[in-house]
């Protein structure tokens, strides 16, 4: 007997626009954190306490124990710690929060301190005492409205001080005194956890502005812990401490409870703990000897709160369906090698070609420089995934077709055409240029690569003729390398100073790549379209070409190389060359801004390119 279903059938879901593949992409891309080694404190130290800083990139930390109490003060870039100016006086585990160019330390010891130091950037003033001294509290907060909770003065203290930017005022205390916590949020809303009573705790409370409340403790009990100072009172970061002895444990906190996730590389307390719950940094810390070592906490995979509007319709590999807007069947299959779209992204301020580019994500551009025929546009824009910025600095010296490589913080812009071609280096700490040592081949509309200023990669140019020279930068002087085997110019290269991919420029047309390993280039196979002027993103094994020319025209095309073979993706909505990328943006997500053409000589145009591994086909039916 045959089935209802055999004769009917089964029911064919309509819909009348194609849905969104966030599900399926969010189950293939999970969205999880883990700990990366960073670079090394200059001096290795412990009884930090507390970190200043916005994430994984940016971090302050001072004071501590070096075998004695140090004023040391030392910054970080997200590859290096710099020197900075020292406290007015040596302590060891002082509380200090804020960022980079904006922070605030208090207390200290030993004795008890009541000390209050704030910094702008460059130097440390001492301003009104807290109203009880101790050591081994924590705070959170900005150098205008702060919160100080706990430590030890004669007994573990449940003292909590507000700071409103010119003196320190008793608030409400808190429900169980204790010394060598950790807390995450501001002055209105934060979470202290951990500690020391008379034995290590887990307690955990939140503070709404008036008073404390007990909420669910840490899985791990411990003391002496880091934790995401610049975070909230819903979303913070618990890491490292002890009982002792030391832990790696790591515990992310939702709003409700703590769940355990990926644990440190290095067991240590009494640490410098700072950031935020998904980009924080662990630095210094105990057992002997005393650590410099630094971790890095970050996500990868798709951020949830990112998840479209509630309307929206997920897209699960395998589901069919009839779209009643085109009159088509359609499924969802894998798509195989990588693949995305392309969406309109805010427009720079300055319309420009020839731009150097730097960043590491679709929100952290760097735009520097670039031309509008005739004039060169010595500008720098910055951009934060809706808008550009137009900021103060701007090159040392005007030129356009710089070879640019680094972060939105920390990059290196090299050579250019002025003219006549000029061979000047400046690096970019995330405010100002600093001329640095010129390169040994002058050109310009080169390829390059590197992760930051202290690291970088150039390679070909014209000088005036096209060259196959490649230089390295090691934050101080470049160093010629093995030449690229075949000489071009007006290229796309991306990558690290140890991991670039170098991809088509000068010729009629030139489809070649070549890969760098850290000490030679390889061949490897043509792309699919040739083209001179192309940008890219990426490294030696993921790479996206973006845009160019092949002669009459601009070309729109876009290529994907997976290490072994090119595939084309989606197209520019704008054919146009001499674009600028975010060089350095993982999963190759990128944006590409600026660009000329036949009919403009510099847009103002920004696309950002989303990957995806899925891809929604039509179904044939006859």
């Amino acid at each position: 007997m045959s089935e209802y279903k055999g004769i009917k059938g089964f029911q064919v879901t309509t819909r009348t626009e194609d849905p969104v593949p966030y599900a399926q992409a969010l189950a293939d891309n999970p969205y999880a954190g883990a700990w990366s080694s960073g670079g090394d404190l200059n001096t290795g130290r412990r009884m930090l306490n507390t970190a200043a800083g916005s994430g994984a990139d940016s971090g302050l930390i001072s004071g501590g124990y070096t075998g004695s109490d140090t004023a040391a003060v030392e910054q970080y870039n997200g590859t290096a710690w710099t020197e900075k100016s020292d406290l007015n006086a040596a302590r060891r585990t002082m509380s200090t929060t804020g960022t980079v160019t904006a922070a605030i330390t208090a207390g200290g010891g030993p004795p008890n301190s009541d000390l209050t130091e704030t910094w702008n950037g460059s130097s440390w003033t001492e301003v009104n005492e807290l109203n009880t001294a101790r050591q081994n509290g924590t705070v959170v907060g900005t150098t205008t409205a702060a919160l100080f909770a706990a430590g030890y003065s004669t007994v573990q203290a449940t003292n909590v001080e507000s700071w409103n930017g010119s003196s320190w005022t008793e608030t409400t205390d808190i429900n169980t005194g204790r010394s060598g916590l950790a807390a995450s949020g501001t002055s209105t809303g934060s979470l202290i956890f951990g500690g020391y009573t008379t034995t290590a705790v887990a307690n955990t409370e939140t503070w709404n502005g008036s008073s404390w409340t007990e909420v669910n403790d840490l899985n791990q009990v411990r003391d002496e812990l880091g934790g995401s100072t610049s975070g909230t009172s819903t979303l913070a970061l618990a890491f490292g401490g002890g009982i002792p002895p030391e832990v790696t444990k790591t515990e992310s906190w939702d709003g409700t409870s703590w769940t355990e996730v990926a644990d440190l590389a290095v067991a240590r307390r009494l640490l410098a703990g700072g950031g935020t719950a998904t980009s924080a940094l662990a630095s210094g810390g105990f057992p002997a000897p005393l650590q410099a070592n630094t971790e890095e906490w970050t996500f990868s995979g798709l951020d949830p709160s990112t998840t479209p509007a509630a309307d929206y319709a997920d897209a699960i590999t395998g589901d069919f369906y009839y779209n009643s807007t085109t009159g088509q069947f359609k499924n969802i299959n894998t798509g195989g090698a990588p693949i995305g779209t392309w969406a309109s992204g805010g427009a720079l301020n300055t319309g420009r070609r020839a731009v150097a580019g730097a960043g590491n994500s679709q929100t952290a551009a760097l735009a520097v420089s670039g031309i509008d025929d005739p004039t060169v546009q010595n500008v720098t824009e910055a951009y934060d995934g809706t808008s550009w910025t137009t900021l103060p600095a701007t090159l040392n010296t005007s030129r356009r077709s710089v070879g640019g490589s680094g972060t939105q913080t920390s990059a290196i812009f090299a050579t250019g055409f002025i003219p006549p071609i000029n061979g000047e280096a400046e690096t970019w700490d995330g405010t100002s240029f600093t001329t640095v040592a010129e390169v040994n081949t002058t050109r310009f509309a080169v390829g390059a690569a590197g992760a930051s200023s202290t690291s970088a990669l150039i390679f070909g140019g014209a000088a005036p003729s096209t060259t196959g020279a490649t230089e390295t930068w090691d934050g101080s002087s470049w160093t010629e390398a093995n030449d690229l085997n075949e000489a071009t110019a007006s290229q796309a290269g991306a990558g690290i100073a140890t991991d670039a991919l170098n991809f088509g420029g000068s010729g009629s047309p030139n489809a070649a790549a070549e890969s760098w390993n850290g000490s030679s280039w390889t061949a490897v196979s043509n792309a699919n379209t040739g083209r001179q002027n192309p940008r890219g993103n990426g490294n030696s094994s993921a790479f996206l070409a973006v845009g160019g020319d092949n002669p009459p025209g601009p070309v729109a095309a876009c290529e994907s190389w997976n290490g072994t073979s090119w595939t084309e993706v989606a197209d520019l909505a704008t054919g146009r060359y001499e674009v600028g990328t975010s060089c350095l943006a993982p999963t190759l997500s990128t944006v590409a801004f600026g660009g000329g053409s036949s009919t403009d000589n510099g847009y103002t145009l920004t696309e950002e390119f989303t990957a995806a591994d899925f891809q929604i086909k039509t179904v044939t039916t006859s």
